[in-house]
């Protein structure tokens, strides 16, 4: 039988798995600081729900739920109609903004006017398997609603910002742009609104392809010939002033979020790019991207999305979002490890009494350490080395001599595969 685990998805070891956890922790930690509130949501949603037209090309990676109980004339009925969506009524939530804005409109009466909200959990996308890029995979996000303000961007920022801090991801910046500047900008060069779309989508590439490479695709899917010649000179001119009205407006905003963050002291380094996209067709303002100089993709980003939750309430509420993405940092970070001292593997001979073995243990964890027993072997090198892979970082050898934990001699892992055991 085919034992791997399906396309896309992962099994994580013991070490692989504690490293996770303990960066989730400071991830949480440093959100619970800047007092954001977790919350948790199902991992299925109502199929209408999730392809209501509010989460862009990622309804078309959800995977269906079927419906309980289906017979041959259901099949039958859903052949005819060339119709496979007929026979779904759930599915596996592809984010966690869709489940957040219906958890708020489920319990708006029960939250606070304005509500900062942690979501860390996974989520599933049908996507083609490769390097980074998995068919479940966990997203942090953190989101405030009701803050129609630019106070709710300058709180995300600031949060994340000192998250990335806490995970020691240094040189990373966050590139910021607007929606409004965006489409006042397109309507300046003098593209049709039915061209916005697609001309977002070539302008998205900007980064991978340069200006004559977006020109070219531009041309080629024949846009207004006029507007492709302005844009061009636009990219190409030595200062890009930006047009009056709305983009000019969304730029003076996020001049206030940049002079914000400055004199509150918060560091890490804030970019205006007019051409920054984001793929998310639910964004109405404000949008952001984590960037490094290291990687040709991003670490996370988010923006503002007001228009969402009024589709579940009928009333417009503001709301606005930033998440990290864990999949693509946690390789990027060292292990934030426990302390040497605090968990130990104690190495014990075959014929100890149990008795005497689980006296130690309670002893050890009494003192605040993680204990695992571990029988001894003839070679301790490969015993020793996969505690270490597991995530312990200390290891004593349990002697007939010794009477209590005051005689074991802790003694720390040192780099390599099993060098102590060796000595």
């Amino acid at each position: 039988m085919q034992v791997s685990p399906p396309r896309g998805m992962r099994d994580f070891l013991p070490g692989d798995k504690g490293k996770r956890e303990r960066v989730l922790g400071l991830i949480r930690s440093a959100y619970a600081a800047h007092g954001f509130d977790e919350i948790e949501t199902p991992v299925v949603e109502d199929f209408g729900r999730l392809h209501a037209g509010l989460g862009g090309d990622n309804e078309k990676l959800a995977f269906n739920v079927m419906k309980r109980g289906l017979d041959a004339a259901a099949l039958q009925a859903a052949a005819d109609a060339d119709d496979p969506d007929a026979l779904a009524d759930l599915g596996l939530r592809f984010d966690l903004t869709v489940p957040l804005a219906r958890f708020y409109a489920t319990h708006r009466a029960a939250l606070p006017q304005v509500f900062r909200a942690v979501q860390i959990a996974p989520v599933w996308r049908a996507e083609r398997p490769q390097k980074g890029r998995y068919r479940q995979f966990v997203q942090c996000d953190i989101d405030i609603i009701g803050e129609a303000g630019i106070l709710a961007e300058i709180e995300l920022l600031t949060a994340t910002l000192a998250t990335l801090d806490a995970l020691g991801l240094e040189r990373c910046r966050i590139r910021i742009n607007d929606r409004r500047v965006l489409f006042g900008l397109l309507e300046s060069f003098g593209f049709d609104d039915a061209e916005h779309d697609s001309v977002l989508v070539t302008i998205d590439k900007l980064d991978k392809v340069g200006p004559s490479g977006v020109i070219d695709e531009l041309t080629a899917k024949g846009a207004t010939e006029g507007a492709v010649a302005a844009l061009s000179e636009w990219l190409h001119a030595p200062e890009r002033a930006l047009p009056s009205g709305r983009a000019e407006e969304a730029r003076s905003d996020i001049a206030r979020i940049e002079d914000a963050l400055r004199a509150s002291g918060v560091e890490g380094e804030l970019v205006f790019d007019p051409f920054l996209v984001r793929g998310m067709g639910y964004y109405t303002g404000t949008i952001f991207e984590i960037e490094h100089p290291d990687f040709s993709f991003s670490l996370g980003g988010g923006g503002r999305y007001d228009g969402m939750i009024g589709r579940f309430l009928g009333e417009d509420v503001p709301a606005c979002g930033f998440s990290i993405g864990f999949e693509r940092i946690i390789d990027l970070i060292a292990d934030p490890a426990a302390d040497a001292a605090t968990s130990l593997v104690l190495v014990h001979d075959k014929a100890d009494d149990p008795e005497r073995l689980l006296r130690f243990k309670r002893d050890l964890i009494a003192r605040g350490h993680r204990v695992r027993l571990e029988r001894r072997t003839k070679n301790l090198a490969p015993l020793l080395q996969r505690a270490q892979d597991a995530g312990f970082r200390a290891f004593a050898l349990l002697n007939r001599g010794a009477q209590g934990v005051d005689d074991l001699e802790i003694r720390p892992f040192e780099q390599g595969d099993g060098q102590s055991a060796r000595e």
